[in-house]
């Protein structure tokens, strides 16, 4: 519409009639004379009010579930990562029990034996391809580690320091195919030589080819001469296997480690040797052998004069059958 004096004219006759209704709708109180135009308005635009809200009510309640979904699913997510949580802490609450069993068997050995001990733990294992059977330490010569040192765990001998970082060191693994320790058999004392082989027992050689070896002897180190690259008496396995081919200059025996070497964690490096030979002393107690009862028979008289046997559980002295003597 144009602006001309005409439309202007009409707006303001517009607001005058707009504000007149408005009066008389106030001063009419309860009973206002507009009452009939609202109600006739009331019918008219009622039902189109009604039917637009049915249809908006829907999609508005889509829309909130839309974003009930979105609470409950981050709900849930929150959920989940404190469910992640509590099971990573158990998982550590594990990881550090078995730790702390690991260092207190250490800390045993090594105050059974003497040794100054640092203790450290296992990062990385060496590469299977290199053919060599090493892992790696977290501790260096920042903390005192030099080359050719004896690692032990709360087990027995682990292995020797071969290479020395600044906070890292390498082992190399008394199981590995080069590694070669001197060994000594727990009391008599037999002196020998253990060779790694992999994930086979290690080979003995002793250099007594007539000595006294039954399986289940156990073995300690020997030493060396300023107690590098071993310290003595360091538990390192038993017999388990005889070479059947004895009577020459040497003996062999296959020697089961004591030390479980895919399951290590806690090593401990020897950086102070012991003053004395501890000789068996750092060895656990040797298992008691458990008595085997025996069956053996005798021979009585039955009532027609024939024996029968029956069983004893006590062997007679002659370790034979006794005959009881006959009544007359």
């Amino acid at each position: 519409m144009r602006d001309t004096r005409e439309s202007r004219l009409l707006l303001v006759l517009l607001v005058a009639v707009a504000f007149a209704l408005i009066t008389v709708d106030i001063r009419g109180g309860d009973q206002s004379p507009l009452d009939g135009v609202r109600s006739a308005a009331a019918s008219v635009f009622g039902p189109v009010e009604n039917g637009v809200a049915s249809a908006v009510n829907p999609v508005g309640n889509a829309i909130e579930a839309v974003r009930d979904s979105g609470a409950r699913h981050d709900k849930i997510a929150e959920l989940q990562q404190q469910n992640e949580e509590l099971k990573q802490k158990l998982g550590s609450s594990d990881v550090t029990r078995n730790r702390a069993t690991e260092l207190d068997k250490l800390l045993k050995t090594a105050g059974a034996g003497q040794y100054g001990i640092k203790a450290a733990q296992v990062i990385a294992i060496g590469a299977t391809q290199g053919f060599s059977w090493t892992i790696t330490i977290d501790a260096g010569s920042n903390d005192g580690i030099q080359r050719d040192q004896t690692v032990i765990n709360g087990d027995g001998l682990v292995g020797r320091v071969t290479t020395v970082g600044p906070s890292t060191s390498t082992v190399l693994l008394a199981v590995d195919p080069d590694f070669t320790v001197g060994a000594r058999m727990e009391k008599s004392m037999e002196l020998g030589f253990s060779t790694g082989q992999g994930d086979r027992p290690m080979r003995v050689q002793l250099l007594n080819g007539k000595a006294n070896v039954k399986p289940g002897d156990r073995m300690v180190t020997f030493g060396s001469q300023g107690d590098k690259p071993f310290v003595p008496g360091v538990p390192l396995g038993q017999v388990v296997g005889l070479d059947p081919g004895a009577g020459g200059l040497t003996r062999t025996v296959e020697v089961q480690p004591f030390v479980a070497f895919s399951r290590l964690d806690i090593v401990g490096v020897v950086v102070v040797a012991p003053r004395q030979d501890p000789r068996d002393s750092v060895l656990p107690p040797a298992p008691k052998a458990t008595p085997t009862p025996t069956v053996t028979v005798t021979v009585s008289p039955s009532a027609s004069g024939s024996a029968s046997p029956s069983s004893s559980d006590s062997p007679s002295p002659s370790g034979s059958p006794s005959p009881s003597p006959s009544a007359s």
